[in-house]
């Protein structure tokens, strides 16, 4: 069994007992004599020292006398002390007249085998075993009462029936569960056997006060080691829920590691077993995250299970910690942007062509020719945009994106131009400003609710024609890494293809931007100007690129006429306009990924036409399972948020659901969407699963319990009886016959009488 730490072991051994004993006890004495008698009597004998030594021959001097006359004092005060019978009273636990919950963790994380090869769970085996010890002392005290926990907590008559297989572990409610299970009962207090791997979402302060609040102190039992040796981890984790189908990701994945510093491994990305994306990594030091960017492109529509995987490494303690996975929803569907230009120009002959070919955007186009009539390109209807720009917030967010060329502030009405910034604001669409003669400042935009959307500064000119700039455009470091400015399959061929590509031209002076603003592209060089810059405003997004003739980049000279590089940006920078902008009705899940068995809250966002929020909708969810059951779950308008419905399930079944939502208002239908959601055993246990001591040292610290470690816990059963609650008895702990005592009064009197030797005395 495990053996009490070396110091206690010595402190016992001069001391007689435990350090605890001296911390809880409170020291007195208690002579079988009156004290008054036993102290005359010492000091009697304390006058007659002094006395014999004033007397002793004249070789001996003042100092040499001192010294004797000292150690023969001080070995009549610890006579003195013996003689008064020192001792600590303390309260014990009286033996089997108390109760005592042993929780034990049951999780995945108890198999890892990081101390010696052997398991976590093999200390549980072994010390809590019917031949233990440890369990042999702790029964002959206690009346043992054992629980198992992971994600619930359960009785269970004997440790040997743990499965070590639970996939999650949730410390807070197994310590309450098992308080509650023996309440009104003499309860001497808990342990707490776990590695401290909480992965519950609840915080533990809760059932922390609670058990304080009841004296019911809890001694932990840390296992395994609080940092492994040699191991990879993959952190966060983090693409979008949804994308269009053909999109190129850039998704960011946080790796650590220990003992593996340097070495270069491929960080690989699987879609149902297919590779579509790998990205060497340069491990980082150990116990240093570092973010590695990796892109893949969505090339499948419907709910894809994605994972970012690190093959396992040589001597590697944990491999499944190296895997995450992720939920997209790739969706195969066109998304509207509305085009709006005020004089017939290249550019936009040159956007359009960009995205013809590019079956999920439809960028729908309306261009002056002359006042008040407009040419109307890729429209849906005769009727759509008779009139010119929408007139109606209805009309205007039906659309998801819209593109602002050089068409004057003056041509809008000032409730359109509120309209336009509502896009953004409330709509949550995407908005991009472009450069030419009637943009920005230069259009009359300053001090307009638009230019309250934008994410650079405008600043007014008198003379907009004196402003030609001639820009070579260099990506920021941001924009580097940015997917909708990356034009290449690499980061580095991305960053070698914009030094490549000609010059273009600005019209519009731009240098600042927002607070909060980040710039993409700018001007290389001496030249501050502002190419492309973007920044969330309320629920949208809104884009600047102030320059008037991208469109070089398809038709200089220098180009080559397969040359791609144009449409590439313009289809990426348009896809990223419209991410995430919502529709009229959304289903949102709280979480993509549940334990088979918990509850799944649906939430309904509802809105009319004009992106107002509706209260008196009927909404329905169709939550159709992985074996194709489907369940019908009415959704009910949450008082206490405009527009929301909710609804909850229970995921039976292990794979994945689709809740397909639906509302209608009176019998017109206002919209629908999808969300998924995946019930599968949780992995969670797997990572950050280097034994928590901080976690468990303040569960012990907090309850009036200690930490305990498999090198310490032999100690744990004394420690309880005199830490531990319940029904006690009062001990007198003996401190007269100390080994320590009696090494003193010898080294005391032994010293005193080499001295005499020494200096002709004896």
């Amino acid at each position: 069994g495990a053996r009490l730490p070396v110091f206690e072991r010595i402190f016992e051994l001069a001391f007689k007992y435990r350090p605890v004993v001296f911390e809880q006890g409170d020291f007195t004495f208690s002579p079988p004599w009156p004290a008054a008698a036993t102290v005359l009597v010492v000091l009697a004998a304390a006058a007659a020292v002094a006395w014999t030594y004033g007397r002793v021959r004249k070789t001996a001097g003042p100092r040499d006398r001192i010294i004797l006359a000292g150690l023969r004092l001080a070995a009549l005060a610890l006579i003195l002390f013996c003689l008064l019978r020192p001792v600590l009273i303390v309260r014990a636990v009286e033996p089997q007249q108390n109760f005592l919950a042993v929780v034990l963790d049951d999780s995945r994380s108890m198999a890892i085998a990081d101390r010696d090869d052997a398991p976590r769970s093999a200390f549980v085996r072994e010390a809590l075993g019917p031949a233990s010890p440890l369990r042999a002392a702790l029964a002959g005290r206690f009346a043992l009462r054992f629980f198992r926990f992971s994600a619930s907590t359960d009785r269970i008559a004997d440790p040997q029936a743990l499965t070590f297989s639970g996939t999650r572990s949730h410390v807070g409610q197994a310590l309450q569960r098992a308080s509650e299970e023996l309440a009104g009962l003499p309860v001497s207090g808990v342990v707490l056997v776990s590695d401290g791997a909480d992965t519950s979402r609840t915080a533990i302060a809760g059932a922390l006060r609670l058990l304080k609040a009841a004296g019911m102190p809890v001694f932990t039992v840390g296992l395994g080691r609080e940092a492994f040796a040699r191991d990879v981890q993959l952190g966060r984790v983090d693409p979008p829920a949804s994308v269009l189908k053909g999109t190129t990701l850039v998704v960011d994945v946080v790796v650590s590691q220990t003992g593996y510093a340097g070495r270069t491994v491929p960080l690989v990305v699987e879609d149902e077993g297919r590779m579509i994306g790998s990205q060497n990594v340069t491990l980082p030091p150990d116990g240093e995250p570092a973010t590695v960017r990796v892109r893949f492109t969505a090339a499948d529509a419907g709910p894809r299970l994605l994972r970012f995987r690190i093959s396992q490494l040589d001597g590697e303690q944990v491999s499944q910690n190296n895997v995450r996975e992720a939920l997209i929803a790739v969706e195969d569907r066109r998304e509207k942007l509305l085009y709006v230009e005020g004089e017939p120009r290249f550019e936009m002959k040159f956007l359009r062509r960009a995205v013809a070919d590019d079956k999920n955007l439809q960028v729908v186009t309306l261009q002056r020719t002359a006042d008040r009539k407009f040419l109307r390109l890729d429209i849906d209807a005769p009727e759509d945009l008779a009139g010119g720009f929408p007139k109606t917030r209805e009309e205007l967010f039906a659309y998801r994106g819209l593109i602002l060329g050089s068409i004057e502030a003056g041509a809008f009405t000032p409730d359109q131009l509120r309209m336009i910034a509502d896009f953004v604001n409330v709509r949550g669409g995407g908005l991009l400003a472009l450069g030419g003669r009637r943009s920005f400042a230069e259009g009359g935009y300053a001090g307009t609710p638009v230019a309250e959307a934008l994410p650079v500064i405008l600043e007014s000119t008198k003379a907009p024609e004196t402003f030609l700039a001639q820009i070579k455009v260099r990506p920021t470091r941001l924009g580097e890494t940015h997917a909708a400015t990356q034009i290449a399959d690499t980061e580095q061929a991305s960053a070698d293809r914009w030094k490549a590509l000609p010059a273009v031209t600005a019209v519009n002076p731009i240098r600042r931007v927002k607070p909060g603003a980040a710039v993409l592209l700018a001007g290389g060089g001496g030249d501050a100007q502002v190419v492309l810059a973007y920044q969330r405003y309320g629920a949208g997004k809104a884009l600047a690129l102030p320059v008037q003739d991208s469109w070089l980049w398809q038709m200089h000279a220098d180009m080559d006429l397969e040359d791609l590089t144009h449409e590439t940006l313009w289809r990426r920078l348009l896809r990223w306009l419209v991410d995430a902008a919502p529709d009229r009705v959304s289903a949102i899940v709280d979480r993509d990924r549940v334990e088979p068995g918990e509850t799944v809250a649906i939430r309904g966002a509802v809105r009319d036409a004009g992106f107002l929020e509706v209260n008196d909708a009927r909404a329905r969810a169709r939550v159709i399972g992985p074996s194709g059951r489907e369940t019908e779950l009415p959704l009910e308008f949450a008082v206490d948020r405009d527009g929301e419905y909710r609804a909850s399930f229970v995921a039976e079944e292990e794979g994945l659901y689709e809740v397909r939502l639906e509302a209608m208002r009176g019998k017109d239908s206002l919209g629908g969407d999808i969300a998924y959601v995946r019930s599968a055993p949780s992995d969670s246990e797997y990572f950050d699963a280097a034994m928590r001591a901080p976690l468990l040292t303040r569960i012990a610290e907090e309850t009036g319990g200690r930490f305990y470690t498999p090198a310490s816990v032999a100690s744990l059963p004394e420690d309880i009886t005199y830490l531990g609650r319940g029904v006690t008895v009062v001990q007198e702990k003996e401190l007269w016959d100390m080994p320590f005592v009696l090494l003193l009064l010898v080294g005391l009197v032994g010293g005193e009488w080499l001295l005499r030797r020494r200096w002709g005395l004896a």
